[in-house]
């Protein structure tokens, strides 16, 4: 099956763009454009980083519920942006769980944490524990685990199907994962504004009823993923029962908001037909 809606991408203002639909059991459902070109990936490193540190958890080299970061602030507290850390500076804005303050700072604190507790570099445990069993080959998380990483369409499929029927983590672990952390919580989703409320599991944003939305108008309220300035999205939708990956080489900005929706709906459209 090709999926003919993915060439919608040809249509970006971009100059290289790439991006694949895949099942839970690692059927590609189609793809467009140059699948194994690397791509900074921006903060879609941040799913990546978030399922090492899960692995970390489940290997018990860390807890969700302790310390980390600012005093009260926990790791459950930085994976769901809400330690009270500012966006790009190691700075306290505000108490534990008070407010979502999507934070580079918080994922950085929290690869060295996960640093500390193993005695391995955050990018090297995340090799071990994520990167090498899924054969993602062509990704680096060199540098800040927040955003400098580096990959692929090809990969990123291999991590979408891994995310929807986890084989490295827990089933139970992934469900957790999915499930808002502190409800309620406001906030601000970069490059769409203040959002009551701002909804987030561990690493992965959740969309609810979140409106506008950088997924579609047809995306189901349980979809999840990140989306990155330098153009590059990946969200699984539980209830379509699939993954999209898309990536691109422009920073995000009006475009992307205007290409992305009409972009999943007709993906999901042609999947419903």
């Amino acid at each position: 099956m090709s999926l003919q809606s993915l060439a919608l991408i040809e249509n970006w203002p971009v100059p290289t763009a790439a991006a694949a639909v895949v099942r839970a059991d690692g059927t590609v459902l189609g793809t467009h454009g140059p699948v194994d070109h690397r791509f900074p990936l921006a903060s879609v490193t941040k799913p990546l980083a978030a399922y090492a540190v899960l692995v970390a958890y489940e290997e018990g080299a860390i807890e969700l519920d302790e310390p980390a970061g600012p005093p009260g602030s926990t790791v459950r507290h930085l994976l769901a942006h809400t330690s009270g850390l500012a966006f790009d500076e190691h700075r306290v804005t505000s108490a534990p769980g008070e407010r979502r303050l999507y934070s580079n700072a918080g994922f950085e604190v929290l690869g060295d944490h996960v640093a500390k507790a193993t005695d391995i570099r955050f990018f090297e445990y995340a090799r071990q524990a994520v990167l090498d069993p899924l054969g993602m080959t062509s990704t680096s998380l060199e540098g800040s685990p927040a955003k400098d990483g580096v990959s692929t369409v090809a990969d990123l499929v291999r991590f979408a199907a891994e995310v929807q029927a986890p084989r490295l983590l827990d089933a139970r672990t992934m469900a957790e994962a999915m499930t808002v952390q502190y409800p309620g919580t406001k906030g601000v989703l970069p490059g769409y504004g203040h959002q009551n409320p701002n909804d987030w599991g561990l690493g992965f944003e959740i969309r609810d009823s979140k409106s506008p939305h950088w997924t579609g108008g047809s995306s189901s309220p349980r979809t999840f993923g990140h989306f990155g300035q330098s153009g590059t999205f990946l969200w699984i939708d539980p209830d379509a029962g699939v993954g999209c990956v898309a990536l691109t080489d422009r920073a995000f900005g009006p475009w992307a908001v205007e290409a992305w929706t009409p972009f999943t709906d007709a993906v999901l459209a042609e999947l419903r037909g």
